[in-house]
């Protein structure tokens, strides 16, 4: 059986500008500051269409001074993609801005690794600097789903569909997982924030916050091994991702990439 060739997208919906120091381990606050882009991603091949992370709104975008652009569900309309008509959401980790706006998405399957969910709903949420990172009402909204029979559970690698497969990673959080899919220049890896930047992975710089040290640079080490080469590898949260990808129109430039064509192509 031939496996199709997807199409990617990462759409961006929000920004930020904050300090090396706030963001790695042993970075300086001296070193000057450094931008942060937020997505969400778009699968799409002539049989499926999956979303991956579901973003945060404006209020917490207000609450952690983040600088919110656009609703992350509406703007799949960018693609042409109804966020009421997806019915395939990979959450890959449960973070404020990859795990809200789950009712934008009323008819989907949320798929999340098993691990996760035993994460924030135990005894390691009864620590202020570990659930920091977390938002109350997405954990709860998740567990509605659970009782709703729309949340999918992976126990470690799986595959999601033929050409999409789930792989743990762990380090950022337990249940954090990324995607390998198949597209027609190869395999693709999403890395989600199993490495927020390209010097994550290419320079095995930790992310500060973190639950495992060694499973987060190991975790970059498996990123790399899993795509086809180092240009395979997309970052979660790299500004460098809207100039290194091409959108699919003019018009899209700086919002939409397409992560399934080759970066030298991008202007």
């Amino acid at each position: 059986m031939e496996v199709e060739a997807f199409e990617i997208f990462a759409v961006k919906y929000a920004e930020r500008t904050g300090h090396r120091g706030e963001m790695f381990v042993r970075g300086d606050p001296h070193d000057g500051p450094i931008d942060m882009d937020y997505f969400i991603w778009a699968l799409r091949s002539p049989s499926h269409t999956i979303v991956v992370d579901t973003g945060f709104g404006e209020p917490e975008a207000r609450r952690r001074k983040r600088t919110f652009l656009r609703d992350p569900a509406a703007a799949l309309a960018l693609i042409d993609i109804d966020a009421a008509k997806v019915t395939d959401v990979v959450i890959t980790h449960m973070h404020y801005d990859h795990a809200g706006n789950l009712d934008s998405f009323p008819n989907a399957r949320f798929h999340i690794q098993d691990l996760e969910v035993h994460y924030v709903t135990g005894r390691s949420m009864s620590h202020d600097s570990l659930r920091h990172s977390f938002r109350l009402d997405d954990v709860l909204g998740l567990i509605r789903r659970v009782y709703a029979d729309q949340v999918v559970f992976h126990r470690g690698d799986d595959e999601l569909v033929p050409g999409v497969r789930l792989h743990q990673i762990g380090g950022h959080t337990p249940g954090q997982q990324s995607l390998r899919v198949t597209t027609k220049r190869g395999q693709v890896v999403i890395a989600s924030d199993a490495a927020h930047y390209y010097e994550s992975f290419l320079e095995e710089r930790a992310f500060l916050t973190h639950e495992s040290m060694t499973d987060l640079l190991e975790g970059h080490r498996t990123l790399r091994r899993l795509a086809d080469s180092d240009d395979h590898v997309v970052p979660g949260h790299d500004p460098l991702v809207l100039r290194r990808y091409p959108p699919p129109s003019a018009e899209l430039a700086g919002i939409v990439a397409c992560l399934h064509l080759d970066p030298s192509t991008a202007t």
